[in-house]
């Protein structure tokens, strides 16, 4: 029975999208139930500041280079305007003209579930998300937030201008992210198919 987990599914999409591989370890086992309440307290929120995004991470095992190199996962997706709307209209470390293009897409009330691109190449898995932090047009409050004067500016910086150095750590701590509390035992189970319980 083959098994397919997270990171494998993850590798194949980003693959497709122009990203790096790396050596995604099979046999995960899963739990045979989800929460959604937990996975919303477990998972970094987009109004985090540095601090708090360090304490999520170290509560999960990754330190700060997995928080940065992770973070590059928003090169894909999309952001619904309720959890933007804060940063582009309230907040100051933020590209002003950047800021004025969003708002034609998210208008300070209403409107919630409008979506907007995490970085302009949504669908390619590529470095601008951290050149945009330099230009302070991360999307997110917790995306600036690791590029606004603090500790987490440098790797920002390597990130944006070094391609290889990127994929590299990202595949890092792709692994890393995917041995962080592995169920034992008889807990859990590995599955046929990833998409529902055996």
């Amino acid at each position: 029975m083959e098994y397919t987990d997270f990171s494998t599914v993850y590798f194949d999409l980003l693959l497709q999208l122009g990203g790096q591989t790396w050596n995604v370890e099979l046999g995960r086992r899963d739990s045979t139930t989800a929460s959604r309440t937990d996975a919303d307290n477990a998972l970094p929120a987009p109004f985090m500041d540095l601090p708090a995004l360090k304490t999520n991470f170290q509560n999960a095992g990754l330190d700060e280079t997995d928080l940065v190199a992770l973070s590059g996962g928003h090169a894909i997706g999309l952001s619904q305007c309720s959890k933007f709307r804060d940063r582009i209209y309230n907040e100051s470390d933020i590209d002003a003209s950047f800021a004025s293009n969003l708002k034609l897409t998210c208008p300070s009330s209403g409107s919630d579930t409008r979506f907007a691109p995490l970085d302009p190449t949504a669908a390619k898995f590529d470095t601008l998300y951290f050149r945009n932090l330099v230009k302070k047009r991360g999307l997110l409050h917790s995306d600036q937030a690791l590029f606004n004067g603090v500790s987490t500016d440098a790797l920002v910086r390597k990130y944006s201008t070094n391609a290889g150095a990127f994929a590299a750590d990202f595949g890092k701590s792709m692994v890393k992210m995917g041995r962080n509390k592995p169920l034992e035992g008889n807990s859990g189970e590995i599955r046929i198919n990833c998409r529902r319980i055996n």
